[in-house]
């Protein structure tokens, strides 16, 4: 029996069990995914539509790739991590490499985005991406984000925005937190180890709303070392007013310590030396994180506009164990590294968004800043089951396997946007956006690193106008048609930028701020009050692709990239408790010049950027007691390696081993990996008491498949005299398999 068969069979199943005993009007449930939480209850008896501002975009987007989700389709959406939530983005794959704890793995129009570059990601109005991270480059960490505070999503792609800055050009995503939210308390229970309990709720104070929630959560995962990953988290917010007039004033904090199997080489399982796909070769890999903040927001009219305004800081503090590539670099200590940091951010923004009219045209002109400020102690450094090494242990390092930095950031931006209705079926959105950076490092090794040539130590600044624009027809009014192009960026771990010649690849350093140009032609239709699609074609270059080097576990700078491709989406709101969501990505990826990856293999193929990604959502709302959601998935295939076996890298990069490729501990041949399809399910129901009982079931057809793989040399303790450059191999890790998880909720009056 083919999967798409198996599919087909879940969905009409699913379909055929809803329209059983179907009421003629929906009441508002008390019951929500996970189970979700209600902001109000209503009394009344109305019917209710799933995502309803889907379908109502026409006259107000300015690009077919912008969109808002909405919180039901969030809590009925059937995500086991919180960072699944962002998959409610047409288009976006979160997976993971390592398990519990570290951030997700994103994938998004033929990018690896890896922990976050270029997909700029905020929370309650705060920018969560981090420059010149211990790990990867505008690291993105939501394992703090509750599901349940999670009120709306909207999310831009292309950089055709002037209110989107760093990081942003491929992407962004805003989460909106919930000014109120239902008494209750939830608990849940599930395979691997899951546990957790959730308590929130909500009363008046001073003419304003209080929210205060927490969540303990514990899960090991199906990994043969448990990730025995433990997290505490808890908020409390003060509102008062609306989005349109009114203020929120915010504090989060967030604790979790966890051990993780990283990805593993499948000569190691081949061979014996882990048990199957779930084992390790290092149990003492691991970390810990805190991420403490405060924020406050305020909106109010001013004039004839609104005026927005918002400011924050954060305490972000992280240890990373981990060892990928096991004795290539010590064959005695082994590889583990002590990744880590201890950053504190302030920054804010505001906005004035008014009208103004010249002659017969309307127009909406848009105006802001942003700043940041990170200051940081960054690092890298030897450890060995968890604990430091010092020389005399690790005399015989390579300087590049240690770093230690004290970094201060500073990026600010103005920006200025024009929208003019020319006439009553054309207008253009016009705008730019001007960025400056500065940064600087003392390296802390700089007597070590001097040594070998070079130095993460210096100052670098740099400022960048980005123009940007968009024209829109509207042939009908059901229709509309765009033509973007823009400039972006993203800025670079500042300190690769102070090295002359990149220490990991050898290549000329790239700028502080790397350019990316964009362009798009695209279209959204509404057929009708419940169907819509939007189609979009797009081309991305990029000065400087992010890419991962894994002899140092983070990211790095490369060589310049391309890329285009077709993005399709459509809503269909089925009946008015459920609605069908598809959306399908397929994309061409390429350096704009050979590449060398390090194990022998020279191309132009951008490793781990996928051919296509996708997913298909049915979303059940209020059929009488019953809530849900059934979605499919989707990551394509993608290259693991530039290009085939060439002889003269070869021989670079085994030269103690190596002629040709004949001869070198490497595939002759390009290397690929295979993506995976996963449905997943969730379903609800709600009793008249106010109780809630949720079952998930995640991996419902038990697809054996790697949710992460990589291609890059590593070495084992078996092989230290055999490869003294070590060898090239896939490493994997694996995609959960079936599992479910239970939730009995209670909401209170």
């Amino acid at each position: 029996m083919s999967m798409l068969y198996r599919v087909e069979v879940f969905f009409l199943t699913f379909i055929a069990l809803a329209d059983m005993g179907a009421p003629g009007v929906c009441a508002d449930t008390v019951g929500n995914p996970k189970p979700a939480p209600v902001a109000a209850q209503k009394s009344t008896v109305e019917v209710v539509m799933v995502t309803a501002r889907r379908l109502k975009l026409i006259g107000t987007a300015s690009t077919a790739s912008e969109g808002i989700v909405e919180d039901r389709e969030l809590q009925l959406t059937p995500a086991y991590r919180p960072g699944q939530l962002l998959e409610t983005v047409p288009g976006l794959v979160v997976t993971s490499h390592s398990g519990e704890g570290k951030a997700n793995q994103y994938l998004m129009r033929g990018y690896n985005l890896d922990h976050g570059t270029d997909l700029a990601t905020f929370v309650d109005g705060m920018p969560i991406n981090q420059p010149t991270h211990a790990h990867g480059q505008g690291y993105t960490d939501l394992s703090f984000m509750i599901p349940e505070l999670a009120d709306g999503i909207s999310y831009t792609k292309g950089p055709y925005y002037a209110d989107v800055g760093d990081f942003g050009a491929v992407g962004s995503v805003r989460v909106r937190y919930r000014d109120t939210i239902a008494d209750q308390a939830i608990a849940s229970v599930g395979t691997y180890g899951f546990e957790r309990l959730f308590a929130a709720g909500s009363e008046a104070l001073g003419g304003g709303q209080l929210l205060e929630a927490a969540e303990i959560q514990h899960y090991d995962g199906p990994f043969t070392n448990p990730d025995n990953a433990r997290k505490v988290n808890a908020i409390l917010r003060y509102s008062d007013g609306d989005t349109n007039n009114g203020f929120s004033l915010t504090g989060m904090i967030y604790h979790q310590l966890w051990t993780n199997t990283t990805d593993i080489p499948l000569r190691a399982i081949a061979e014996g030396f882990v048990s199957d796909r779930f084992g390790t070769l290092d149990p003492s890999d691991g970390g810990n994180a805190l991420r403490a903040s405060l924020s406050a927001e305020y909106h109010a009219s001013l004039g004839e506009g609104e005026f927005s305004a918002s400011a924050f800081t954060i305490l972000n503090q992280l240890h990373l164990f981990n060892d990928f590539t096991h004795y290539l670099i010590d064959p005695v200590h082994g590889d583990q590294e002590d990744q880590f940091e201890n950053r504190q951010v302030v920054g804010g923004a505001a906005s004035y968004i008014f009208p103004v009219s010249f002659g017969s045209m309307d127009n909406e002109i848009s105006t802001g800043v942003q700043i940041r400020y990170d200051t940081l102690r960054v690092g890298r450094l030897p450890s060995e089951r968890g604990q430091p090494l010092a020389p005399p242990e690790t005399i015989a390092d390579p300087a590049a396997f240690s770093d230690d930095d004290r970094v201060d950031l500073f990026a600010g931006a103005a920006w200025l946007q024009a929208t003019t209705h020319w006439t009553s079926t054309f207008r253009s959105t016009l705008g730019v956006r001007d960025d400056y950076q500065t940064g600087s490092d003392v390296d802390l090794l700089a007597k070590l690193h001097e040594a070998d040539g070079y130095t993460n130590g210096g100052t670098k600044s740099q400022s960048l106008v980005q123009p940007k624009g968009s024209l829109i027809f509207a042939p009908v009014d059901d229709l509309e048609l765009y033509l973007s192009a823009g400039e972006g960026f993203h800025s670079a771990d500042l300190r690769g930028v102070n090295q002359a010649t990149s220490v990991s690849l050898g290549i000329p350093n790239t700028p502080l701020l790397a350019k990316q140009y964009g362009e798009e032609a695209g279209a959204r239709a509404a057929v009708g009050q419940n169907l819509t699609f939007t189609l979009a074609f797009y081309n991305l270059w990029q000065q400087s692709e992010t890419i991962i080097n894994p002899d140092i576990g983070q990211d790095v700078a490369g060589p310049p990239s391309q890329r285009y491709g077709f993005e399709l989406n459509t809503t269909w709101q089925i009946r008015e408790w459920l609605e069908l969501y598809g959306s399908f990505s397929g994309d061409h990826t390429r350096f704009t010049r050979p590449f060398d990856d390090g194990t022998g293999h020279l191309g132009t193929f951008i490793t781990d950027a996928p051919a296509a990604t996708g997913s298909l959502a049915l979303y059940l709302q209020n059929l009488g007691p019953w809530s849900g959601g059934l979605e499919y998935r989707y990551l394509g295939n993608y290259p693991l390696s530039s290009g085939p076996c060439v002889n003269s890298s070869a021989v670079r990069d085994f030269p103690g081993a190596a002629t040709s490729c004949a001869n070198a501990p490497t595939a002759a041949g390009q290397v690929n990996g295979k993506g995976f399809g996963q449905l997943n399910l969730d379903a609800h129901y709600a009793m008249p008491t106010g109780w809630t009982a949720s079952f998930g079931l995640y991996n419902v057809l038990d697809t054996h498949a790697a949710a992460a793989e990589f291609w890059y040399v590593d070495r084992l303790k078996s092989e230290i005299s055999a490869y003294p450059d070590g060898r090239a191999d896939t490493h994997e890790h694996p995609l959960e398999p079936l599992m479910f998880r239970v939730s009995i909720a209670k909401q209170f009056e």
